[in-house]
């Protein structure tokens, strides 16, 4: 922050506003006959006033019940304390909250639903559809209190302006704590559900009080999740212009029109002080902050008293958050500029104005080091380089060479942190009333840094995703160059994957990277609508010998809302560069992101399709992978999900905390499963094959679960297109099996003589078929949603199955009521055979699906063999876990799960 020696003041009456300094305390004592006593406490930019109690109340800083009718308010932030604790507070106010950030980092707004949570800005609760949250921390605020926040979200990567440090600190988060946890230091509760209390590290997960984190050590392990958590010094990505939404490749539908939250109903800013405003014979005028908030039209309403100019001045800081002295402001009555610009819509406007003032103190930080800073004096002849070369006497660097360094302004936005480098002759004074007169605000989230004086090498890693599939390398290359108008001699072409249609490119200016990125998001090249995505580079060497990183894949298309929440969840657990929206570029992205980790694990959040669609694309890609075959758990979003019930992560999601899933991944086992390649060549057997005009499927697909012909091909075709008719009504499970009843009960009286259809070769041997109505081919013991089709009763004829035998099993269903009968574990299906190499022949159209997805087959052959090496699958353990485990970094519950749960 651009600290200026202007200190905060307060008022009294207002109900919402600014902090008062000492200085400024002492000086209205003096100044103002019979002044309302205020009460200070060590923690800087509060304002205290003893207030009476009227309902329950809970203290913000031990998280205690209020007992009595006496309680200590802030009049800035909402703060609320017991008289004992107000000696030991340590939390700062909210007008102090840019001082106390250590590194810039803009925060990824959404809107947060529904769910009770506390504003980090004005400390109440959050309700309603205005309600913000950011994608990557716990960072909860009201949509008019997001321009009052500041850039103070998780560091998740390096770039050109962060060097990296010897130690990884903890990164403290106040606030919106599960009731449970409990203090790292003295073990009592620290959390709340009635108050903002408590502070958690937003990277390793323990919990404190705000008196108690301090005795914390500095130093952060990343908690019980850090053999799987990617640090954030093994990522580098160079960013400057792309907003953390495009860094994070969070999709532009989770933010929807949030590019400007400050100018969200700013009349509802000071709604409660326009209630209040006739009780206490206050009129509200309207204040706007600088020439920037006049321009857009966006003001504070501040309750005020007739003609006392003190304590408008003061209503005013207070509502915009800022910590000076009111002596040096003032409200200018600039008609001409207000009345051009202002809404129209009556009441007093006045704009908050800087008084001019010879010298300014400015803190200057060094990029170097965290937390060294020096403070040094502004006058009008200084310039940037005086100035520097001030900072550099203070440092004790006066020897270091000052043109290999310059000065950096960084205004940390909480949308987004943007930096300039000042010119060495730049009148510094000039440019800080410069600031002062755009907006008072910018001018409090204002920083000047000392940077190194260099330019180091540009490389900005670019994912196109949605090309044509199966074309050469020459034909891709030429594709992007003639539609996205590539500078060659900027851009390099690094990676191609023919068979997904996707390019990687290494671009070397940032300028050509941005109009790429964007340009590609606008096009489309044979009616393909083309993905682009910022890709970052993990510094694979640097992660720890014992660290197996989590790449984390999310459907949030599966489960209803569930996979949007858990998207959240895993983004503020790991790091969320590792978790991957399938939606916004699919697998592709990831698996190219960790193309050079030696060794790593995936997690699938979705159906049974959605696992399908990554084995297949990790199939394709896995000889440009450093780890080839790395193990895939699942996290069942979908209807069936038969995988993941083998595997023993159960029938569905239903809450779990995203924490407990992700510590039984880390203690799952490993597992290999065969896969199925399926060769579909229909050919015109019978003559109307052809005349018929049935869609043909892919030539070749591949096989997880169970590949079925018939009566139960025809229950999932159908079901198919009916949520293609109305997909918004397929968002539960329990919807989407009364559908599959539905239209099963339709085909009760089908009958069809499927065994006159279709002849069979099992490993060359011809097997005749009995009288059924389908045929389903096992991989694995799991079918229709968990039934058991081939049965637990041992047979001398067979052996028993498994996922990882290289065989497959034949079965038989006799129609609708035979399916019933297995789906309610009263039969089994009719076993026919075993074998590893299968061969049908189709003489006539017919329904098939292979692991829920079904077409309609035109007549021809069809020939199943095993697919290359065994996939490696997670099966989670039998071992229940202890709940000491999970408390044993400080986290008896994650903060995730509040937002996951239900």
């Amino acid at each position: 922050m651009a600290e200026s020696n202007r200190a905060g003041p307060a008022d009294p009456d207002a109900t919402d506003g600014q902090a008062l300094s000492p200085a400024t305390l002492r000086q209205r004592a003096q100044q103002s006959p019979g002044p309302r006593q205020k009460y200070q406490s060590p923690a800087p930019g509060h304002c205290f006033k003893k207030v009476t109690l009227t309902k329950p109340t809970f203290c913000h800083s031990c998280s205690d019940f209020v007992w009595g009718l006496i309680g200590f308010l802030c009049e800035v932030c909402n703060f609320m304390c017991h008289e004992r604790c107000l000696k030991t507070l340590q939390a700062v106010c909210t007008c102090m909250a840019p001082s106390q950030v250590q590194v810039p980092v803009a925060h990824c707004f959404s809107p947060a639903g529904h769910k009770k949570r506390f504003c980090c800005v004005c400390r109440k609760q959050t309700e309603g559809s205005t309600a913000l949250r950011c994608e990557v921390c716990e960072l909860h605020v009201h949509a008019d209190c997001a321009a009052f926040s500041c850039a103070d979200c998780r560091c998740c990567h390096l770039d050109g302006n962060l060097q990296q440090l010897d130690t990884f600190h903890h990164h403290w988060r106040e606030g919106n704590l599960p009731s449970a946890a409990r203090c790292e230091i003295c073990r009592r509760s620290c959390g709340s559900s009635e108050v903002l209390t408590g502070v958690r590290c937003e990277w390793c997960g323990i919990t404190s009080h705000a008196t108690c984190y301090r005795h914390v050590p500095p130093e952060c392990t990343l908690g019980r999740l850090r053999s799987m958590l990617l640090h954030p010094a093994c990522v580098r990505l160079a960013s400057r212009n792309f907003s953390k939404m495009h860094c994070y490749r969070i999709t532009e539908s989770c933010s929807q029109d949030l590019d400007n939250p400050e100018e969200a109903e700013p009349p509802a800013a000071a709604a409660k002080d326009a209630a209040a405003a006739p009780e206490s014979g206050k009129q509200l005028i309207k204040v706007f902050d600088g020439d920037d908030a006049v321009k857009r039209g966006f003001f504070r309403l501040v309750p005020t008293c007739r003609g006392t100019k003190n304590e408008e001045v003061e209503a005013a800081l207070r509502a915009f958050y800022l910590p000076d002295e009111p002596h040096l402001f003032e409200l200018e009555d600039s008609n001409d500029l207000l009345n051009r610009n202002a809404p129209k819509d009556g009441g007093d406007a006045r704009l908050l104005r800087a008084k001019p003032w010879p010298d300014d103190v400015i803190k200057v930080y060094a990029a170097w080091a965290r937390s060294r800073s020096a403070s040094v004096s502004v006058s009008k002849t200084s310039t940037a380089a005086s100035v520097l070369s001030e900072v550099l006497l203070h440092l004790g660097r006066q020897g270091d060479d000052a043109s290999s360094l310059r000065l950096q302004e960084v205004y940390m936005s909480s949308k987004q942190v943007q930096r300039q480098l000042l010119e060495p002759e730049e009148k510094m004074a000039d440019k800080l009333q410069e600031i002062r007169k755009l907006s008072l605000r910018q001018m409090n989230q204002t920083r000047f840094y000392v940077v190194e004086n260099r330019n180091p090498a540009v490389e900005v890693s670019l994912l196109i995703v949605g090309l044509p599939p199966l074309l050469t390398k020459e034909e891709t290359r030429g594709l992007v160059e003639e539609h996205l108008k590539i500078k060659s001699h900027l851009v390099t072409f690094t990676h191609f994957y023919e068979t997904q249609g996707a390019v990687a490119l290494q671009v070397s200016c940032f300028s050509e990277a941005e109009r790429i990125y964007m340009l590609a998001k606008d096009a489309s090249i044979y009616s393909r609508t083309l993905t682009s995505l910022v890709i970052p580079e993990i510094e694979h060497k640097k992660l720890g010998g014992d660290v197996v990183p989590l790449l984390v894949f999310v459907n949030p298309k599966s489960g209803g809302l569930k996979g949007r929440e858990l998207l959240y969840g895993f983004r503020k657990l790991l790091n969320p560069h590792q978790v991957f929206d399938l939606s916004n570029g699919g697998p592709l992205a990831g698996l190219h992101t960790f193309r050079e980790v030696p060794r790593f694990r995936v997690l699938v959040c979705g159906g049974d399709g959605t696992v399908g669609w990554v084995l297949g694309v990790l199939e394709a890609v896995r000889h440009k992978l450093a780890c080839r075959e790395p193990p895939i758990g699942i996290l069942p979003l979908g209807t069936g999900n038969d995988l993941a019930r083998i595997l023993r992560w159960g029938a569905g999601y239903s809450g779990e905390d995203p924490h407990h899933i992700l510590v039984s991944v880390d203690e799952a086992d490993e597992v290999q499963m065969d896969r199925w390649t399926i060769l579909l060549d229909a050919q015109d057997i019978s003559e109307d094959g052809r005349e018929n005009g049935f869609l043909e499927p892919p030539k070749i697909v591949q096989m997880n679960n169970y590949f079925g012909l018939g009566i139960d091909a025809e229950l999932s075709l159908d079901f198919h297109l009916a949520r293609e008719d109305e997909p918004d009504k397929f968002t539960s499970r329990f919807h989407n099996k009364g559908v599959y009843v539905r239209v099963g009960l339709q085909k009760i009286s089908h009958s069809r003589s499927l065994h006159k259809e279709l002849q069979l070769q099992v490993d060359n041997v011809e097997v005749q078929l009995p009288n059924i109505e389908g045929l389903i081919f096992l991989n694995i013991s799991s079918w229709g949603s968990g039934a058991d089709l081939w049965g637990s009763e041992s047979d001398s004829r067979f052996v028993r199955p498994r996922i990882d035998d290289g065989l497959l099993e034949v079965v038989g269903v006799t129609g609708v009521v035979h399916m019933g009968q297995v789906q309610s574990g009263f039969r089994c299906g009719i076993r026919i055979a075993q074998g590893s190499y299968i061969r049908l022949t189709v003489s006539r159209p017919i329904a098939v699906q292979v692991d829920g997805e079904p077409w309609t087959q035109a007549p021809g052959h069809i020939i199943i063999s095993a697919a290359g090496p065994k996939v490696r699958m997670l099966r989670k353990t039998k071992l229940k876990q202890k709940k000491s485990s999970a408390s044993r970094d400080g986290r008896l519950e994650s903060p995730s799960s509040r937002d996951g749960g239900h």
